[in-house]
């Protein structure tokens, strides 16, 4: 598999689990070191046991019935790459949260695993 089909295939898993209120399949996907942010934390989280916390806290909280990755680019750079894309989640009478997404992979022991998340909305993202 290409290392972009591959990127995307681990996102959109970890997302098909998000969507349905379990956020393990991206701490699954993440690295010990990974950093995060999005529009609901007020600093960066560093590391894996600090976004397992935020995580858990908000595990079968988060719900959409279908989502869309939209425009998806991989840029890779030796054992770096990098995923951007548009994300549209649609919730109950097609109710729709607009973001945009930046992860960062890092390929360790022949893994890809995320090192850096960044969403954000995009302009009027909630709808």
């Amino acid at each position: 598999m290409q290392t972009e089909e591959e990127i995307v295939a681990l996102e959109r898993a970890a997302l098909v689990r998000w969507c349905d209120g379990d956020p393990s399949g991206f701490l699954e996907i993440c690295a010990p070191d990974v950093v995060y942010f999005d529009p609901f934390t007020e600093q960066r989280l560093d590391g894996l046991d600090a976004l397992t916390r935020y995580y858990e806290a908000i595990r079968g909280k988060v719900r959409a019935e279908r989502f869309e990755i939209i425009n998806p680019l991989v840029q890779c750079c030796g054992e770096l790459a990098v995923l951007t894309f548009n994300f549209v989640s649609y919730g109950g009478n097609e109710n729709a949260l607009r973001w945009n997404c930046t992860e960062a992979y890092c390929r360790t022991i022949g893994q890809w695993r995320i090192v850096q998340t960044h969403w954000s909305f995009t302009e009027g993202g909630k709808r």
